[in-house]
């Protein structure tokens, strides 16, 4: 018998299989933008243009990072889908955008189906929680370029949001509050951080904090902001939003803050998850780094006008996230945008 795909490590069947199984979940995902199924070259979205005067598409691309590694590890893989998709997502909302449609890059050396399977159920969910369809993606089979077990992410996202609505920080301004939108932990950031600390004190993934696992704290899915972050640009005016991702507070705080005005926040203003006290006490990390690696406890900060606030917080809350005041914005001559008190 002659060489074969199949023997060179490419089962083109169980890429068929999987994408039966999964269709489901994907249509599941669709608007009535969507013009075409899963299986085409590409992905159809027909933009509804009589919607908007001037529409601007807003696109981002991520992963997950070494997240995955512990997913793999705890053979655990039913939110890492969800976390691949709030990290797209949660970029293009802060432009003001609504998010429209998804695609995923799944690549591995084997392909397992119910594995794969599983990890696009979660991008699915996630898509339904966002409001975004998922209208295609890729599933690579790589022999020799991933060990056994292993996989990696990729996803892509577009919104839509009007010129005159889009969300650049251009109009912060003195006295305007910050309020933040609390992570549920770590989200997907500062992992190799984690995994370092893990590996170093030699922790068991068993231990508890809190009647939890270490496992179950850190695999904790990204908190997907789209629907209340869209809820609160229906009815207030917006100056800034920021989502806290790699880079912590310290670093993208000032991605959205213009030059002559300096965020004030209290970091002491909000209730740190028990997750990052434990990690920074066994791992014997700096403040200054914990605040530049983690979110720390806030995943998206809301930027607008101070008489706003409260009304801002109580849609929030109405929507299953606490929200807290955590800093003003200041007029400053400084190169410095943010001061943590």
């Amino acid at each position: 018998m002659g060489l074969s795909y199949k023997k060179a490590g490419v089962d083109i069947d169980a890429g068929n299989q999987l994408v039966d199984l999964i269709k489901p979940a994907i249509r599941s995902t669709h608007r009535p933008e969507v013009l075409s199924g899963i299986g085409g070259f590409g992905g159809l979205f027909a933009l509804q243009t009589d919607k908007y005067k001037q529409p601007i598409l807003v696109s981002g691309t991520d992963g997950v990072g070494t997240k995955l590694r512990l997913a793999q590890k705890q053979n655990n893989h039913a939110s890492i889908g969800i976390d691949l998709v709030a990290m797209c997502v949660n970029d293009v909302i802060v432009q003001g955008a609504e998010p429209l449609f998804f695609l995923d890059y799944f690549a591995t050396g084997k392909l397992s189906v119910q594995e794969a399977r599983t990890v696009i159920e979660g991008i699915a969910d996630g898509c339904r929680q966002s409001g975004a369809a998922l209208i295609g993606g890729e599933t690579a089979e790589m022999p020799g370029m991933y060990d056994e077990g292993e996989y990696d992410l990729a996803g892509f996202c577009v919104g839509v949001v009007e010129r005159d609505q889009l969300i650049d920080g251009s109009r912060i301004n003195d006295k305007d509050v910050i309020i933040g939108l609390p992570s549920s932990g770590i989200h997907s950031n500062g992992f190799s951080l984690v995994n370092k600390i893990l590996e170093t004190m030699n922790i068991s993934l068993d231990e508890k904090i809190e009647n939890k696992t270490l496992a179950e704290l850190l695999l904790e899915p990204t908190i997907i902001y789209a629907n209340v972050i869209l809820k609160i640009l229906e009815k207030f005016t917006i100056h800034g939003l920021c989502h806290i991702t790699g880079g912590g507070l310290i670093e993208n705080v000032p991605r959205v803050i213009p030059d002559g005005y300096c965020a004030q926040i209290g970091s002491k203003s909000w209730q740190r998850p028990a997750i990052f006290d434990w990690l920074q006490n066994i791992g014997q990390v700096e403040d200054s780094e914990m605040l530049r690696v983690f979110n720390c406890g806030m995943g998206m900060l809301i930027i607008l006008p101070q008489e706003q606030a409260a009304e801002v917080i109580t849609l929030c809350k109405q929507n299953n996230h606490q929200a807290v005041q955590i800093g003003v914005i200041k007029n400053s001559s400084s190169d410095q945008k943010i001061e943590l008190l």
